[in-house]
């Protein structure tokens, strides 16, 4: 529409000019001679002719990104496509081809031994989709097992556990064991481990997965709950659109060991920039996804402002709630500041919520 402003996308934070991790030219190939074919890749070599040519896998091909601090990043895609391979290098469990992983301005490919070990201990902890508990540990023993490798004492250690135990709703549970319990609980028992080691980096591989999807949702809740309150550097895996969009606070979508698209999810839904992220976002609801900044069009002259003011990051399906029951069918759309930045009407949030994704 020919009055239509800018998207009015509030300025980044604090948080989001400075990269908890840092992802340069990574590259990573499976196979004994592996850093013969980094250049082959480099020159475009797909991972399909790599294999029938030199027997090898590129599992990672020039992945750069960055991942910001305090925020959850999910990287997502379909089988094979690179993620849990890229999750790995983050806390050195795979260690790069070629390329750079920055923590801190460390490159944790260059960290020696020991330096690995301890930041493995202090800085990153991980939740596995298969949970990963050990069967002959109670919740307790396994929620303090991070902090009995590091040399904590089960006093201190028990402390720290039982409050991650009873934020992630475990209270009472504390003497069972794995066994006796469902897999949601299990995997809040992994959550618990992983918070309880306190580390300001938290990996999730796939960790919701293998639930139910009642029990997903719910695990999806306490997830985003608890990163309210901590503010952690948390890396998501997953390959449900769905799920990456409503936690993610930057998406990246990986095909055959490649980037396809990266951003926020409303840029990702409103651009795809191919037909692999176009499948992908093809059945989302955009109601959900979508807020008003991005179709907000200007007041027209003469008239008075909407009674009904929402910020601009209100996505369109609580828009059209709060429509619903407000005097006429106009919302006034505010600026973080609280300024009125434009206007949004009933009919352009059910065009946008309805409107089939196009490519850039």
């Amino acid at each position: 529409m020919s009055d239509r402003t800018q998207t009015d996308l509030p300025p980044a934070d604090d948080d989001d000019t400075v990269p908890g991790i840092q992802i340069r030219n990574l590259y990573k190939i499976f196979g004994p001679d592996a850093a013969k074919h980094v250049e082959a890749a480099r020159a475009g070599m797909t991972k399909t002719e790599m294999n029938r040519k030199y027997g090898h896998t590129l599992g990672l091909k020039d992945i750069s990104t960055d991942l910001p601090a305090g925020k959850i990043s999910v990287i997502m895609g379909l089988s094979g496509s690179g993620k849990s391979t890229l999750l790995r290098h983050v806390n050195g469990l795979i260690m790069p081809t070629a390329g750079e992983v920055l923590i801190d301005g460390q490159d944790v490919a260059a960290m020696s031994p020991d330096q690995l070990r301890t930041f493995r201990r202090h800085k990153t902890a991980m939740v596995f989709q298969k949970f990963a508990l050990l069967p002959h540990r109670t919740v307790m023993e396994n929620a303090v097992y991070g902090l009995d490798i590091q040399g904590i004492g089960r006093d201190d250690s028990a402390k720290r556990a039982q409050h991650w135990i009873e934020r992630v709703g475990l209270k009472g549970y504390e003497n069972r064991y794995p066994s006796q319990l469902s897999g949601g609980m299990q995997q809040r028992v992994g959550l618990a481990r992983a918070l309880t080691n306190d580390a300001p980096i938290l990996l999730m591989d796939e960790a919701f997965s293998a639930l139910d999807p009642l029990i997903r949702m719910d695990m999806q809740s306490v997830l985003l709950d608890l990163q309210k309150e901590l503010g952690k550097t948390i890396v998501f895996i997953t390959h449900d659109l769905d799920e990456a969009l409503r936690l993610g606070d930057k998406i990246v979508i990986l095909r055959a060991g490649e980037i396809s698209q990266q951003g926020t999810g409303e840029e990702i839904v409103l651009n795809p920039q191919n037909d692999y992220v176009r499948a992908f976002v093809k059945e989302v609801n955009r109601g959900r996804v979508v807020r008003l900044r991005s179709i907000l069009r200007r007041k027209a002259d003469g008239l008075d402002w909407p009674q009904l003011h929402l910020p601009g990051n209100t996505t369109l399906e609580d828009a059209a709630k709060r429509l619903m029951d407000a005097p006429g069918d106009l919302v006034t759309v505010l600026s973080r500041q609280g300024q009125p930045r434009g206007v949004v009407g009933l009919e352009d949030i059910m065009r946008s919520m309805l409107a089939s994704p196009k490519a850039a």
